[in-house]
């Protein structure tokens, strides 16, 4: 009887990580191209496939792990960061979500720019999962993190100039500055969920070392 192959945690990261790059893409060109709120349900439908996608995989991870005998790096260690993957998909998708309940109207420069920090912050995260498997001999695996820290450090200096520009100098209309004001506070939480899966996988390289 053949043995059955052992579930590859690995690739599944790897699969969560280039779910969130498409994800990131299709935000940056929606937000490029962006017209009216009424264009945004064929986006969603294309987003929700692909979180969807990434739900499935998480299943996976959570089955396989409740009865692995031996799996690669600790139990709890493995939920945690299909959990946190499972938070950049969410967040990517909620964004686009909430932009089309505001029905948003407008597409500041600030925002595209939001949206190009979360594609290299999850372009990164991608690398830096490439190299997990075998983090003792890769040379890239810490530039990787380190990248996606410093993406998100740019993601906060980004908040802070976007929303004084929305209070002092783009405050006319008062719903605009609430819905950009929120949309900006999600984009934000999206490139926080990258660093925190940054960080996580760099713990659990120290713990495993």
């Amino acid at each position: 009887m053949a043995r059955q192959k052992k579930f590859d945690y690995f690739e599944a990261y790897g699969q969560l990580t280039a779910i969130a790059v498409e994800m990131s893409d299709l935000m940056i060109e929606t937000f490029k191209n962006y017209t009216v709120a009424a264009s945004l349900p064929p986006v969603l439908e294309a987003m929700h496939k692909l979180e969807h996608k990434g739900d499935l995989l998480n299943h996976a991870i959570f089955e396989n792990v409740a009865t692995d005998f031996m799996p690669p790096i600790d139990r709890e260690d493995i939920i945690d960061l299909a959990h946190a993957l499972d938070n950049i998909l969410d967040d990517i998708e909620s964004t686009l979500q909430h932009m089309y309940m505001y029905d948003v109207s407008t597409m500041p420069e600030q925002a595209v720019a939001f949206a190009e920090i979360i594609k290299k912050s999850c372009d990164d995260l991608n690398g830096a999962m490439d190299e997990f498997r075998h983090f003792k001999k890769s040379k890239d695996f810490r530039k990787h993190i380190v990248a996606v820290n410093d993406c998100e450090e740019e993601a906060d200096k980004l908040y802070l100039e976007a929303m004084r520009h929305l209070h002092v100098e783009d405050n006319e209309d008062p719903m605009h500055v609430l819905v950009w004001s929120r949309t900006y506070a999600r984009m934000e939480r999206c490139a926080d969920a990258c660093e925190h899966v940054a960080d996580l996988m760099a713990t659990i390289i120290l713990k495993n070392v």
